[in-house]
Protein backbone atom coordinates (compact mmCIF):
# COMPACT_ATOMS: atom_id res chain seq x y z
CA UNK A 1 0.00 0.00 0.00
CA UNK A 2 1.35 3.35 -1.05
CA UNK A 3 0.95 6.41 1.14
CA UNK A 4 2.18 10.01 1.04
CA UNK A 5 1.89 12.91 3.46
CA UNK A 6 0.49 16.32 2.59
CA UNK A 7 3.89 17.91 2.05
CA UNK A 8 4.87 15.20 -0.45
CA UNK A 9 1.55 15.58 -2.30
CA UNK A 10 2.10 19.33 -2.47
CA UNK A 11 5.57 18.83 -3.99
CA UNK A 12 4.09 16.42 -6.54
CA UNK A 13 1.43 18.98 -7.46
CA UNK A 14 4.10 21.61 -8.03
CA UNK A 15 5.96 19.33 -10.44
CA UNK A 16 3.11 18.03 -12.54
CA UNK A 17 -0.44 16.95 -12.99
CA UNK A 18 -1.65 14.94 -9.97
CA UNK A 19 -4.86 12.95 -10.10
CA UNK A 20 -6.56 13.57 -6.76
CA UNK A 21 -9.90 12.27 -5.50
CA UNK A 22 -11.49 13.57 -2.29
CA UNK A 23 -13.74 10.81 -0.94
CA UNK A 24 -15.57 12.94 1.64
CA UNK A 25 -19.21 13.98 1.36
CA UNK A 26 -20.09 16.88 -0.96
CA UNK A 27 -20.82 19.08 2.10
CA UNK A 28 -17.39 18.37 3.61
CA UNK A 29 -15.74 18.96 0.25
CA UNK A 30 -17.53 22.32 -0.13
CA UNK A 31 -16.19 23.51 3.24
CA UNK A 32 -12.63 23.29 1.90
CA UNK A 33 -10.51 20.85 -0.04
CA UNK A 34 -7.05 20.34 -1.46
CA UNK A 35 -6.72 22.35 -4.70
CA UNK A 36 -7.26 20.23 -7.78
CA UNK A 37 -9.23 17.53 -5.98
CA UNK A 38 -12.30 15.96 -7.59
CA UNK A 39 -15.06 14.95 -5.19
CA UNK A 40 -16.27 11.34 -5.47
CA UNK A 41 -17.76 10.32 -2.11
CA UNK A 42 -16.58 6.96 -0.75
CA UNK A 43 -19.99 5.33 -1.15
CA UNK A 44 -19.98 6.19 -4.89
CA UNK A 45 -16.32 5.43 -5.55
CA UNK A 46 -15.64 2.67 -8.05
CA UNK A 47 -13.55 1.96 -11.12
CA UNK A 48 -16.51 3.19 -13.20
CA UNK A 49 -16.77 6.45 -11.24
CA UNK A 50 -13.15 7.15 -12.19
CA UNK A 51 -14.05 7.14 -15.89
CA UNK A 52 -12.24 10.39 -16.72
CA UNK A 53 -9.07 9.40 -14.85
CA UNK A 54 -6.02 7.76 -16.41
CA UNK A 55 -6.00 4.42 -14.56
CA UNK A 56 -2.42 3.75 -15.65
CA UNK A 57 -1.23 6.73 -13.58
CA UNK A 58 -1.32 7.13 -9.79
CA UNK A 59 -4.61 8.30 -8.32
CA UNK A 60 -4.20 9.98 -4.94
CA UNK A 61 -7.05 9.59 -2.45
CA UNK A 62 -7.75 12.08 0.32
CA UNK A 63 -10.39 12.51 3.03
CA UNK A 64 -10.47 14.37 6.36
CA UNK A 65 -7.90 12.34 8.29
CA UNK A 66 -6.75 9.51 6.04
CA UNK A 67 -9.12 6.80 7.33
CA UNK A 68 -11.78 6.91 4.59
CA UNK A 69 -9.15 7.33 1.89
CA UNK A 70 -7.47 4.15 3.16
CA UNK A 71 -10.81 2.34 2.84
CA UNK A 72 -11.14 3.84 -0.66
CA UNK A 73 -7.68 2.55 -1.56
CA UNK A 74 -8.61 -0.96 -0.43
CA UNK A 75 -11.91 -0.74 -2.34
CA UNK A 76 -10.14 0.27 -5.55
CA UNK A 77 -7.52 -2.45 -5.09
CA UNK A 78 -10.39 -4.94 -4.95
CA UNK A 79 -11.62 -3.39 -8.22
CA UNK A 80 -8.25 -4.25 -9.75
CA UNK A 81 -6.58 -0.83 -9.58
CA UNK A 82 -2.97 -0.91 -8.45
CA UNK A 83 -1.91 2.72 -8.93
CA UNK A 84 -3.71 4.27 -5.96
CA UNK A 85 -2.10 6.27 -3.18
CA UNK A 86 -3.49 7.21 0.24
CA UNK A 87 -2.84 10.76 1.48
CA UNK A 88 -1.93 10.07 5.12
CA UNK A 89 -3.33 12.68 7.49
CA UNK A 90 -5.87 13.79 4.90
CA UNK A 91 -7.13 17.32 4.56
CA UNK A 92 -6.48 17.90 8.27
CA UNK A 93 -2.79 17.14 7.65
CA UNK A 94 -2.82 19.41 4.60
CA UNK A 95 -4.21 22.31 6.67
CA UNK A 96 -1.81 21.57 9.55
CA UNK A 97 1.08 21.98 7.08
CA UNK A 98 -0.24 25.47 6.29
CA UNK A 99 -1.09 24.54 2.71
CA UNK A 100 -3.94 26.33 0.88
CA UNK A 101 -7.46 24.96 0.46
CA UNK A 102 -10.13 25.88 -2.06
Amino acid sequence: MLSVHASALHRLQQHGDVQLVDVRSPAEFARGHVPGAVNIPLERLSRTALGSFDLARPIHLVCKSGARSLIALQKLHMDGLQHVVNVAGGTDGWVAEGLPVE
